[in-house]
């Protein structure tokens, strides 16, 4: 491959300017329609290169990427980069009409990026209506050194497990529908293993992900959770698996029978294949937060068999998985990780600049269909909103070309630090609370300047349900310090804060009737995306973009937008 010389100032989360020899690492994306069969039924979806999932794209730490795309597709597309710093390449991180227009069907446009300081599983997808169903695909950053260089024993083999969801139908028209009834949209049909529902489904059997392993060997696997609306809870059956990494960030080594993950994320985790010769499922489903709302009940699965079994005609062996709605599972899962954090690593910033208290969750907005009225409660539309701003993405500039073109109009930076009503956010009571319920449309920010250190207490709500929602923060890792359930009250919280350890992600679930403090250093200038990852609730308006201004010297300046950026 083309070599190149990269210098640029790391800034994520801290760390001091340095310079990264690396490869080129170059693809050809090409967005169109796939027709394939899935569960007795004929499908046309949208795919990359005529894959589902999408390429694997694997790379070192101190690479630069570049990713042509080419839309062949009907509709709009954009793709993001999850969990990539963008550093000063805002202009590549994706997100439609936040960072760039979308790309029209027969346009193009390529993402340029550089990977510094980042190690381990992320993924990318698309980012513009709930095209990722199928448009998505695994992520790997190596260290520069190779793989001998992972904090951990170099495993026998890397498995990529790619968790994803699968419709029945055209994934465009269900978002489209839910829009515009104002009701939720149709959950989906099947679960998926790297895009195999698996034998538990009708018409399956030949699409069941197999992975064959050799008796006394370890294996990474690098597990995914590119479904749309489901966190989920994954196994192994007769296996225990230990945890090394999440969301591309090392951890103090956790042993679990279980894996707990919402969309978003990913798990990285070695598996020691020492049980008895034979097979066995690896198996997924649904973990429900929220009481009383429909969800997949099924199942996906895979099967691991140990290349020395003896023939068999009896079922692999199957996971005893937690009920769906076992939260003290997931909450144990979530809480108990931190991060390994080695002597380059950033450390927890103690001075703290800026202090938001965001409150979230699900609400209504009115219906505006002519003599009638709309499927969500009350007659009115589902919204989400973040502190009772229901966030509306503009339609003719992005977000981050309105900014760095001082563009008025666009959108506000008054998003407030404080929610503008105070109740008891995780009561019952407060569920279908009428008043609570209404939010406004709007497009609201909060500015920051360069390097100031910003922590967020996300505060879930009861309103409509209490439920886990993963929040994805755009351009940044941030140190989850503390997680728990009720209403936030510093007195207590501060008392548990992780400041030595704490674990390190790009997208947190909150937990269901609770809350979590982040905090990171705003010190990658641009626009950034925070939002729920469940697709369902980010066009709802569960969103809100953060402003990172300009640093003092040039290598913290974003730089002006690629010639072909789209325009809408």
């Amino acid at each position: 491959m083309e070599r190149a010389i990269l210098l640029v100032a790391f800034v994520a989360l801290g760390f001091l300017a340095v310079s990264a020899r690396g490869e080129v690492v170059e693809h050809t994306f090409r967005v169109g329609n796939l027709t394939i069969r899935k569960l007795c039924q004929e499908r046309t979806v949208v795919a990359v290169n005529g894959h589902f999932p999408g390429p694997s794209i694997t790379a070192h730490e101190g690479d630069s990427v570049v990713v042509h795309v080419i839309n062949g597709s009907p509709y709009n597309i954009t793709l993001h980069w999850h969990g990539i710093f963008q550093l000063l390449t805002a202009w590549a991180d994706g997100p439609g009409y936040v960072t760039q227009c979308p790309i029209p069907p027969g346009g193009r446009y390529t993402y340029s990026f550089n990977i510094i300081g980042q190690e381990g599983t992320l993924w990318w997808h698309a980012h513009s209506s709930y095209l990722r169903a199928t448009v998505y695909g695994s992520f790997t950053i190596y260290p520069r050194a190779g793989p001998g260089a992972y904090p951990f024993p170099k495993p026998y083999r890397e498995v990529p497990l790619l968790l994803g969801e699968w419709w029945n139908a055209n994934v465009v028209d269900v978002e489209e529908e839910s829009l515009s009834t104002g009701g939720a949209p149709n959950i989906s049909d099947a679960f998926t293993i790297n895009g195999r529902p698996g034998d538990l489904y009708p018409c399956s059997r030949d699409q069941t992900f197999k992975l064959r392993v050799v008796h006394g060997k370890t294996y990474l696997l690098r597990i995914v959770n590119a479904a749309l609306n489901q966190e989920l809870f994954f196994m192994v059956a007769g296996h225990s698996l230990t945890v090394v990494a999440i969301d591309a960030s090392y951890t103090v080594p956790y042993p679990t029978d279980v894996v707990v993950i919402a969309p978003g994320q990913t798990v990285d985790a070695l598996l020691d294949a020492t049980a008895a010769p034979g097979r066995y499922y690896m198996a997924a489903h649904t973990y429900a937060s929220v009481a009383g709302v429909p969800f997949p009940n099924t199942t996906t699965t895979g099967i691991l068999y140990y290349e020395s079994s003896p023939p068999s005609s009896s079922p692999p062996i199957m996971p005893a998985l937690p009920a769906f709605n076992d939260t003290p599972t997931a909450h144990k899962f979530y809480t108990n990780l931190s991060a390994l954090l080695r002597p380059c690593d950033p450390q927890v910033p103690l001075a703290v600049d800026e202090e938001m208290f965001i409150t979230f969750g699900l609400g209504l907005v009115p219906c505006d269909r002519k003599n009638s009225t709309c499927a969500g409660p009350f007659g009115e539309k589902f919204a989400a909103s973040m502190s009772n701003n229901s966030f509306q993405l503009p339609t003719e500039l992005s977000l981050l070309q309105a900014h760095f073109f001082k563009v008025p109009g666009v959108f506000t930076l008054d998003f407030p630090d404080r929610p503008p009503v105070v109740f008891n956010y995780t009561s019952p009571n407060v569920t279908l609370d009428v008043g609570l319920l209404q939010t406004v449309k709007q497009t609201r920010g909060k500015r920051f300047k360069y390097n100031s250190t910003v922590e967020v207490v996300l505060q879930n709500t009861a309103l409509l349900g209490t439920e886990n929602h993963p929040i994805h923060l755009h351009g940044f890792n941030f140190f989850v310090l503390a997680q728990g359930f009720g209403n936030y009250n510093p007195t207590v919280a501060k008392r548990s804060f992780n400041l030595v350890h704490p674990q390190v992600r790009n997208t947190i679930a909150v937990p269901a009737g609770g809350w979590a403090v982040i905090r990171f250093v705003a010190n990658n200038p641009g626009v950034w995306f925070m939002h729920c990852h469940i697709d369902a609730h980010m066009p709802w308006g569960l969103g809100l973009v953060f402003v990172v201004e300009d640093g003092p010297t040039p290598s913290s300046k974003l730089p002006p937008p690629p010639a072909d950026l789209p325009r809408c």
